[in-house]
């Protein structure tokens, strides 16, 4: 695994008000990146601005929105590097479908990567030259009780990743996929069950910004939590549900 430089690139971190994506772009700025960072919240993005040590400017989006996104990538313009972390969840069973929560976590937290990523990979693509973060879960290697919408959300996000990996290996864009535990945010503030390996928002942006320097494609955390995931991938359903369920 080579190291990459990302100081001096323009990076665009959608996602960035709270959280995760807050905690990552200090470490990018601290690190030497233009970040230029986006939310629905202009109050929060404003005064994340004014914190990071390095080169930064923010602009509002709402990603389920198209109009909002093209608004937003024409004003953010040509970047080095997108790194997509938005997300909404809710905590609920198929027993008490919520159809808008469902529908809301769909549309952002897929829908809403597939809207931006138009608006930016044929430029990429174009000119041969990029990199694409895309923030899945761990939740995504397997469907989950509880989790209608959050989970299928992720384990898309992780698909959509594979593929355009398949597709774009060999040029001059790279695209990676991160698959985080339980991380202590707003979002985890919604479970009322007990969160093994929860992991504090900057450890895990720390953990972000490892994968973003090497070349590899796929980092899944804590590794320790995570190897209980990618292992329930090779149990036959009949096991994988009496232990999961």
């Amino acid at each position: 695994m080579s190291d990459v430089k990302l100081a001096g690139k323009r990076y665009w971190l959608i996602g960035a008000g709270d959280g995760l994506g807050k905690s990552l772009a200090h470490q990018m700025s601290r690190a030497g990146v233009e970040v230029v960072v986006s939310s629905r919240s202009e109050d929060k993005l404003a005064a994340l601005v004014e914190e990071l040590p390095g080169k930064a400017s923010y602009q509002t989006v709402d990603i389920a929105d198209d109009a909002s996104v093209k608004a937003a990538a024409e004003a953010v313009g040509e970047v080095d590097g997108i790194v997509l972390l938005a997300g909404v969840y809710w905590p609920f069973s198929a027993r008490e479908w919520d159809a808008d929560k469902a529908v809301a976590m769909a549309d952002v937290n897929f829908t809403g990567f597939v809207r931006v990523l138009g608006q930016v990979v044929p430029q990429m693509v174009a000119r041969d030259a990029g990199h694409i973060v895309i923030t899945s879960s761990l939740t995504g290697f397997r469907g989950l009780p509880g989790s209608i919408g959050y989970t299928a959300s992720k384990a898309a996000t992780m698909s959509l990743a594979e593929c355009m990996h398949a597709d774009l290996r060999g040029t001059g864009v790279r695209v990676q996929v991160a698959n985080p535990g339980f991380i202590k945010t707003q979002l985890t503030d919604k479970n009322d069950f007990k969160m093994p390996f929860i992991m504090e928002p900057e450890d895990a942006a720390r953990e972000m910004f490892e994968l973003m320097i090497t070349d590899s494609f796929k980092k899944s955390f804590p590794t320790a939590f995570s190897l209980l995931f990618r292992g329930s991938q090779f149990l036959p359903d009949w096991l994988y549900f009496r232990i999961f369920a």
